[in-house]
């Protein structure tokens, strides 16, 4: 019996060792691996989106709370420069490229002095357009009638006020006010 067991064991190590090989060697060759299984990769969000919209609307004079209430808080509050805001964006989703953005707001005292904007800062339609990963398939329903459709449409017809009690169609609704 332990005749039979020694064999096994040095074939059950010597596939064990085989198969962890042939995992290694896939490591080196990438470029193979990874065009016939594609990998999910982390979908990571950081930071304030700031679209160009939103910062035209910030103007030089307002106070903090009104920079906040357009562009939201920002991301780094520094206690060493407490008249410098950063607003910094990243994004890095599977189907598209990376991203990144930074603002910078720079107060005197309470005030904004100024609101320094990169000039690749999208709009809101070009912001949506850049992440979405969605691909159109074809075109939507028509959602609208032209006039000459809307004139082929058939009238519609209304009972008489008194074919419709005949026929038992009232209405009861309860009274609006007490009495």
């Amino acid at each position: 019996m332990p005749d039979l067991i020694r064999p096994l064991r040095r074939s059950l190590w010597l596939s064990a060792v085989l198969a962890l090989s042939a995992c290694s060697s896939l490591v080196g060759h990438d470029d193979r691996f990874m065009a016939v299984v594609p990998l999910y990769r982390v979908e990571i969000v950081q930071g304030n989106v700031v679209t160009k919209e939103a910062a035209e609307r910030v103007k030089p004079g307002m106070t903090r709370d009104q920079v906040r209430d357009l562009i939201g808080s920002p991301m780094v509050t520094d206690a060493f420069h407490a008249n410098r805001w950063d607003y910094v964006f990243s994004i890095r989703r599977q189907g598209t490229s990376a991203q990144a953005r930074r603002l910078v707001a720079l107060f005197d005292g309470d005030v904004l002095k100024s609101l320094e904007v990169p000039p690749d800062l999208p709009t809101e339609k070009e912001f949506v357009a850049s992440i979405n990963t969605f691909k159109a398939q074809g075109t939507g329903p028509k959602m609208d009638l032209s006039e000459a459709e809307r004139a082929a449409l058939p009238k519609p017809v209304r009972a008489a006020p008194a074919e419709a009690e005949a026929a038992g169609a009232t209405r009861a609704f309860p009274p609006l006010e007490k009495n």
